[in-house]
């Protein structure tokens, strides 16, 4: 039987999942990406809140960018919740790529990110 591209992504990140938990000291950033937009959070899921967030949809960067489905967007996605979260004193997070290959859009956003101070 073969899966679809949802399904497997679904699979995928259940089992990553099972490993990868963010904690108080380490949060996980979650990565979720659609057809147009990536989505950025970083979320400590001992106390199930979300610490810091930003995506291609945020009033900050939707002016800026010409397309909101390109590495250059994922990018900046990136630096832009490096930047919020180094404000709340996270430098360190997990690294969740939400069941998608680390590649393209996923890998800029995480280079991006790491450039911007936060460590994984």
């Amino acid at each position: 039987m073969k899966l679809t591209r949802k399904e497997g992504v679904r699979r995928r990140h259940r089992r990553v999942r099972k490993t990868v938990n963010g904690t108080p000291e380490r949060p996980r950033l979650s990565v979720f990406r659609s057809n147009n937009h990536i989505y950025a959070q970083i979320i400590d899921d001992t106390a199930q809140h979300t610490l810091a967030a930003a995506s291609t949809l945020d009033p900050d960067l939707k002016e800026k960018l010409e397309s909101t489905a390109t590495k250059e967007a994922s990018a900046a996605v990136g630096t832009l919740v490096a930047k919020r979260a180094l404000e709340r004193g996270i430098e360190q997070v997990v690294f969740d790529r939400g069941g998608n290959l680390y590649h393209g859009r996923v890998q800029a956003l995480a280079e991006a990110a790491r450039e911007a101070g936060l460590n994984f």
